[in-house]
């Protein structure tokens, strides 16, 4: 069950990834195509930078999914089995409270930037914009929860030898 929970959010956090990456390739290839024909977009820059903010917290999400962070295993490789549970249980402590946290202070600036807009885009609230914050921490908080038990057995298995 949890197994196929983990494939589907995987496969969750890689469309939305995908498709964020498609349309930033999109938006700046009509960007070049307008400003090569004497038109600017005045929404481009604002847009394309927001979609890079989206790109790195749902792609950190999908990393964290995979495993992928920077980490130092050779170090944790060197401590006795319990020592390497109680450490990959700290760290993923502190990793979930600082995802916890930020989620917090991205639901605040939602409630700070209640009557924000795009500048080239007035039109579209900075909360959507701005959303990203929270969504990204709680994406990142369930990657981590789900890999969880993997991370636990990797810890309680002997290290691998060198």
């Amino acid at each position: 069950m949890l197994e196929r929970a983990r494939h589907y959010f995987e496969r969750l956090l890689e469309a939305i990834v995908f498709v964020l990456m498609i349309a930033l390739a999109l938006i700046v290839v009509l960007a070049v195509i307008y400003r090569k024909a004497g038109a600017s977009l005045v929404w481009y820059d604002e847009i394309a930078e927001i979609m890079l903010a989206w790109i790195t917290y749902y792609g950190a999400a999908l990393a964290a999914m995979r495993g992928a962070h920077i980490g130092v295993p050779a170090v944790v490789d060197l401590m006795p089995a319990p020592l390497r549970i109680a450490a990959a249980i700290v760290a993923e402590t502190c990793v979930i409270a600082f995802f916890l946290l930020l989620g917090w202070a991205g639901w605040h600036v939602l409630e700070v930037l209640v009557n924000d807009t795009l500048i080239s885009l007035p039109q579209v609230s900075s909360r959507v914009t701005q959303s990203v914050i929270l969504i990204g921490a709680i994406l990142y908080v369930i990657a981590e929860v789900l890999r969880l038990p993997e991370i636990l057995r990797t810890a309680a298995a002997p290290p691998p030898k060198s």
